[in-house]
C-alpha cells in the first residue's frame, strides 16, 4: 500500500488494519507452536514466540496511539477483540485445521453485541 494512500485512510480504518497485522503476528506467537514446535522443549517454543511477539508489539503499539485519537480506550478493545476473533477462525480453520463449530458464531454475535454498545453514540 502506498503510504500517501494510507495518510489519507480515516483513523478509524489505519487503527483496524494495522491491529489486524499485528493479531496475526499475536495468533502465531500464541499458538502456531502447538503445531510446528510440538516435539521441542517448551522453552524453545516460549523463545520463538516471544521473538514473534515483537513484531505483534512494533505493529500494535503505534495502531493504538492512532487510534487513541478518536477511539476511547473500550472503543479500541472492542476493536482488537473483533479483530481477533476474525483472525482467529481462519487461522483454526485453515493454519490448524480444525473443524468449524458453530461456537464461533454465538462468539462473534456476542462480540457484534459489543460493537453496538461500545460505539453507539
Amino acid at each position: 500500500m502506498n503510504f500517501a494512500l494510507a495518510t489519507n485512510l480515516p483513523t478509524l480504518w489505519k487503527t483496524a488494519l494495522l491491529l489486524a497485522a499485528s493479531n496475526i503476528f499475536m495468533t502465531f506467537a500464541w499458538y502456531a507452536h502447538l503445531k510446528q514446535m510440538s516435539d521441542k522443549p517448551w522453552w524453545i517454543a516460549a523463545l520463538l514466540s516471544w521473538g514473534i511477539a515483537l513484531f505483534e508489539y512494533l505493529i500494535q503499539v503505534p495502531a493504538n496511539r492512532i487510534g487513541s485519537a478518536e477511539l476511547s480506550l473500550a472503543q479500541l478493545k472492542i476493536l482488537q477483540e473483533v479483530i481477533t476473533l476474525a483472525v482467529f477462525v481462519p487461522f483454526v480453520l485453515f493454519y490448524m485445521h480444525q473443524p468449524l463449530k458453530l461456537d464461533y458464531l454465538w462468539a462473534a454475535l456476542c462480540i457484534l453485541g459489543a460493537v453496538y454498545f461500545i460505539f453507539r453514540s
